[in-house]
């Protein structure tokens, strides 16, 4: 299994070595905004991961502990993933990815469950708090 190994001490550096990949963060995004969470799900996403990278980057994101993996209650042989809190931390970068993007590439266009994020009632987020496991 991959860990990541941190190259320096600057803040970014680190947090690029544990998310510095495409992928990690495209399912983070999927976990955390669009409520993404088992492997067949991650699978249909529309950037379309090899299975092999998914498992990998699944397997790295558990051990560094941004996501658990549980035993699906209504099928013992399916798991299922959540957030930790350390996971839901992430939010308020995803959203700020997103903003610049939109901000420097017109063409791309949030998916409303994004926007959601940015209502200042916050049920979104008061909805993905309540999925947290530690």
């Amino acid at each position: 299994m991959k860990t990541a190994t941190m190259r320096s001490a600057c803040p970014i550096s680190c947090t690029l070595d544990v998310l510095g990949d495409k992928w990690s963060l495209l399912i983070m995004r999927d976990l955390l905004l669009f409520g993404t969470n088992s492997f067949g799900e991650f699978l249909l996403s529309d950037e379309k991961i090899a299975r092999n990278i998914l498992a990998d980057r699944l397997e790295v994101l558990v051990k560094e502990a941004f996501i658990v993996k549980e035993v699906s209650p209504d099928n013992k042989s399916k798991f299922l993933y959540y957030p930790t809190k350390k996971g839901v931390d992430l939010v308020p970068m995803l959203l700020q990815l997103a903003a610049w993007s939109q901000k420097h590439n017109p063409s791309c266009k949030p998916k409303k469950e994004v926007a959601a994020y940015t209502d200042s009632k916050g049920k979104a987020m008061r909805d993905l708090k309540k999925r947290i496991r530690q």
